[in-house]
């Protein structure tokens, strides 16, 4: 079984981009808008700080308690979309329930829309002119273009948490000519799609459903993207993917942690930097 080293590709990616930012005399600022205490979405953001500082992009964060009114939230990011000095904007999923994922996400300037979620950037997608190639798919088709195996005949499932995220990979994929089918699901179960599962050659797990996919759901010699992440309360990180469970039985595994974490991470600040020469170009 090959393990994607998701570490050394970032490390890559991330030392391209620090000669990008000083050869173009840049200085990019990613505003991270965060709501409630979801210690998880603390961490990420700890990490694009820490790897922002290393190649010369700084991370602001904005805190919004949980019980924040969504129009509260909206009326930051309209300021930070007017603030020059403000490269690119996220929204730090997931928002609390009685918020509005789609309105506040539409909320973002789409050329500061550096996660590549924005309902104008995803219909871009949809045509093939992205400004911003969305940062979790765009992650995913880097790792099996690590494998150097062609795509094109290979059965692609991809099993998800929402509809949005599911037709976004689906189109990052169509623009590379590959073919996608997802199931969104909704609980850490796959009763109802053991045959689809058990068939696909790729397999796409972003769940959020601790080591629920075992070695005895999977065809042998699958290839296995796990992009799901749960920290427990003692600070382990686990994936969707049983790991120990599939050793023996799958060709390629991204591992969690380590694996597509911290590619979201690098292509994120590349994407911020793509910002920032953008508004350069245009002063």
């Amino acid at each position: 079984m090959k393990i994607f080293n998701g570490k050394k590709v970032a490390q890559k990616i991330l030392k391209e981009v620090a000669q990008e930012v000083k050869r173009n005399r840049l200085s990019p600022v990613l505003a991270v808008v965060l709501v409630g205490e979801n210690e998880e979405s603390k961490l990420y953001i700890k990490l694009k700080k820490k790897a922002g500082a290393g190649i010369g992009i700084k991370v602001e964060e904005y805190f919004f308690s949980g019980s924040a009114k969504q129009e509260e939230i909206i009326g930051k990011i309209q300021e930070l979309n007017n603030d020059r000095k403000i490269s690119g904007i996220i929204v730090q999923l997931p928002l609390p329930a009685i918020l509005n994922p789609d309105k506040i996400i539409g909320a973002i300037d789409p050329f500061k829309d550096v996660d590549g979620f924005h309902p104008a950037n995803r219909q871009l997608l949809k045509e093939g002119k992205p400004n911003f190639m969305p940062v979790l798919p765009q992650a995913i088709l880097h790792a099996l273009g690590s494998i150097r195996i062609d795509l094109k005949d290979k059965k692609n499932l991809a099993l998800v948490n929402s509809e949005i995220f599911g037709e976004t990979l689906k189109a990052v994929f169509k623009n590379d000519d590959l073919n996608l089918d997802y199931i969104v699901r909704k609980t850490c179960i796959v009763l109802g799609i053991e045959k689809e599962v058990k068939s696909a050659d790729i397999l796409i797990f972003v769940c959020g459903c601790p080591n629920f996919i075992k070695g005895d759901m999977i065809k042998e010699g699958a290839i296995l993207i796990d992009a799901g992440m749960t920290r427990f309360h003692d600070n382990r990180v686990v994936g969707d993917v049983d790991r120990e469970s599939v050793k023996g039985k799958v060709s390629f595994l991204t591992p969690v942690p380590g694996g597509i974490g911290p590619l979201t991470v690098a292509l994120l600040l590349k994407n911020v930097f793509l910002a920032a020469k953008f508004e350069n170009q245009k002063q």
